[in-house]
């Protein structure tokens, strides 16, 4: 039986998308959302200091090792906004779509990309590891397609023609930030020999 860490998160589509990732390796991602339901405030001014403050308390509320995730959209007409306050733009996804197009307005650069951080801390080792993961792309005029969550339906990722919400997971699972994000995690861990 491999190792057993939990993911932070009580976003099952953030669980579903990583625990693909660990298949490979010798350890099992197990979903927060079936411990408890813990809501750590994001107090921190980058996506690592988040990342980290979420694995953390998760680590320290279970007892279990805990990956924890910090993303955002970063826009590049924006000055890099939304940034790490992306999920703040609104109650809901619908909200940040129309934010997001109300900002760009009528602007010609839309260039953009995803950025996740992922933090593993293991508070009974005093260990902590990070690393980031990168999807570049662009703004789409209008939101395409009701697959993914966040700003999927309109972030066309560079090399394809249409938007993650149309692409869906098979796209999504190859080439998302959180997904670079935990492939460069894992090879730290095993580098570390934690998994």
């Amino acid at each position: 039986m491999g190792k057993k860490i939990l993911l932070g998160s009580t976003n099952r589509h953030k669980y579903e998308e990583l625990r693909v990732l660990f298949r490979p390796f010798s350890g099992e991602l197990l979903f927060g959302g079936d411990f408890q339901n813990l809501s750590v405030e994001e107090t921190g001014s980058s996506y690592e200091e988040n990342a980290l403050l979420k694995a953390r308390a998760w680590s320290e509320a279970t007892s279990l090792p805990a990956v924890a995730d910090d993303s955002g959209l970063e826009v590049e007409a924006l000055g890099g906004d939304p940034g790490i306050y992306s999920s703040r733009k609104g109650r809901n996804d619908p909200e940040r779509l129309a934010w997001l197009l109300k900002a760009l307005g009528g602007k010609k650069n839309r260039s953009a990309r995803f950025v996740a951080c992922l933090a593993y801390c293991d508070a009974s080792r005093g260990e902590e590891f990070t690393a980031y993961g990168y999807c570049r792309g662009s703004i789409a005029e209008a939101p395409r397609g009701h697959l993914g969550f966040g700003y999927d339906p309109l972030f066309i990722p560079s090399g394809y023609d249409d938007t993650l919400g149309v692409l869906g997971e098979t796209v999504k699972s190859q080439i998302s930030h959180r997904v670079v994000a935990t492939r460069a995690l894992l090879s730290v861990l095993k580098e570390k020999n934690v998994l």
